[in-house]
């Protein structure tokens, strides 16, 4: 007596987001023929440089993809057009930061040599040669000055969050009112604050001083988005908390805020984000120094003030130094936001 054997195949899993090769073909073919389209109508119309071909790339986009599927329906075409104008639409809005970025980094480059991150400006002038002196003074100084400011002002913001919405104390409108003023502080109003009560009553102008200006800058920002992040934890999961016996301050601080860590990173690297580029309060508290320095209490050198003294010189020479600052700057906070991201990743699959 024979026996059948029957073997088990697994099926492959479907991936719709795959598009067919025929359909891959004849995006490839329309984005080609827009691209040819583009460069005729930028010799006829006089259109210039890579945003005149874009504009043409706009134009005639959704115009070919019309034309391309005209004959397969009413629904094949509407969908092909609203594919094109969103195709067009990322990139009106990309085409910005690509533009800074590519500016900064073209710009910035020429400032750079071995000793650019590792030297200072002792005994080098702003128009000297691009291959003397560099901006670790300002580095050093910036990084000190913005971990002050963080160290007070992370705390400060993300209390003012659970006060507002886990203890919902009766200062919780005011708190929540105050926070959404400062928000709307000009940085150079800010400054003036830290320079009429620390710098003219409390030893001129330091570190101190210039990291209290940030903190004004930066306490909403981190207050504001920690209340957000706060407010989307679910109530059953406090409820849960309470019928297990559970206080308040231990509901708050072993079950809201662990749920919530990568979101508070967020907002603490949002708050860093937006003072890490600070002039004008830094201008009226920090001063400048052209020595690297770790003495809190001492005019510091801070990266905005290197690339604004730079740039107010007007020399060739300066220019580029302010640029490399710039992109110094820019790299700096963008490896931040990626560790930040990394770091709230990895706490959230935990």
């Amino acid at each position: 007596m024979s026996t059948a054997v029957i073997e088990s195949v697994t099926p492959a899993p479907r991936r719709p987001w795959r598009q067919p090769r025929k359909v891959a073909l004849e995006t490839t073919i329309l984005v080609v023929a827009s691209v040819v389209f583009a460069r005729f109508l930028e010799a006829a119309t006089g259109l210039a440089g890579v945003l005149g071909l874009y504009v043409g790339f706009a134009v005639a986009l959704p115009v070919l993809a019309i034309v391309s599927v005209v004959r397969k329906g009413r629904n094949a075409t509407i969908d092909r057009f609203a594919t094109s104008v969103l195709v067009v639409a990322f990139g009106v809005v990309c085409i910005p930061w690509i533009s800074v970025i590519s500016t900064v980094v073209r710009n910035g480059s020429r400032a750079f040599y071995s000793g650019y991150l590792t030297t200072d400006m002792l005994i080098t002038g702003v128009d000297d040669p691009l291959n003397t002196g560099g901006l670790a003074h300002a580095l050093v100084g910036s990084v000190l000055v913005v971990l002050i400011a963080s160290f007070i002002a992370v705390p400060l913001g993300i209390v003012a969050a659970i006060y507002i919405v886990e203890v919902k104390g009766r200062f919780a409108g005011f708190v929540r009112f105050l926070t959404q003023a400062m928000s709307g502080v000009p940085s150079i109003v800010a400054g003036l604050f830290v320079y009429a009560t620390i710098v003219i009553f409390f030893g001129g102008f330091s570190a101190w001083a210039g990291a209290s200006a940030l903190v004004v800058l930066m306490l909403p920002t981190v207050a504001r988005t920690s209340e957000e992040v706060l407010k989307l934890v679910s109530d059953d999961l406090r409820a849960a908390s309470y019928a297990l016996g559970a206080t308040q301050a231990r509901t708050t601080f072993s079950v809201v805020l662990p749920t919530v860590f990568s979101g508070l990173i967020t907002a603490a690297v949002l708050g860093v984000a937006r003072v890490a580029g600070e002039t004008a309060p830094l201008l009226l508290t920090t001063s400048y120094f052209v020595k690297t320095s770790t003495n809190l209490n001492e005019p510091i050198a801070t990266m905005p003030i290197y690339i604004f003294s730079s740039l107010g010189i007007g020399t060739e020479n300066s220019i580029a130094r302010a640029w490399g600052g710039s992109l110094v700057l820019l790299a700096a906070v963008l490896i931040l936001f990626l560790i930040a991201r990394i770091a709230s990743n990895r706490l959230s699959r935990k």
